[in-house]
């Protein structure tokens, strides 16, 4: 006898939602990181925005933008408020005067220190492996959803 999916039952239950088990777990990430931001400074949104420099420098906004899933009318309140904490400057493109890019300031940089312990993956419960696994299948998870979406629309 097999075990029914849980898309295959009748009376579904919130517990039986991928889609629920990825947002609760987003929210008790929020929860983890809190007070690791807190003594930075920063939320997370605004931290994810200074990791993505981390990993490149001086982009535009529109290049930081497609890395976060976020659109700029979303992405421009963040960056300019961590320009006003001082960890990053804003200005506009010389060669392209629609374009505004984006740049950590040595400030911006030494948060990396800072936070460098927050992965979190010790408070996941998960071996390194695991953490690992778990991160590629989100991944894949996340980037399936958005062709199919924009195959739908």
């Amino acid at each position: 006898m097999t075990t029914p999916t849980p898309t295959a039952r009748p009376d579904p239950k919130l517990s039986d939602f991928l889609c629920f088990a990825v947002y609760s777990a987003n929210l008790a990430y929020g929860r983890a990181y809190k007070p690791i931001l807190e003594e930075l400074g920063v939320t997370y949104t605004q931290y994810i925005a200074i990791v993505a420099l981390w990993d490149e420098d001086n982009q535009t906004v529109g290049r930081l933008g497609e890395k976060l899933f976020l659109e700029s009318n979303t992405l421009t309140p963040i960056l300019k408020k961590l320009e006003g904490l001082g960890f990053l400057h804003r200005r506009r493109d010389p060669a392209d005067e629609r374009q505004v890019i984006v740049s950590l300031t040595d400030a911006g940089r030494r948060l990396r220190e800072k936070g460098l312990g927050l992965d979190l993956i010790k408070e996941s419960g998960l071996s390194l492996e695991e953490f690992a696994t778990m991160q590629r299948g989100v991944v894949a998870l996340r980037d399936n959803l958005i062709r199919a979406a924009k195959a739908k629309g």
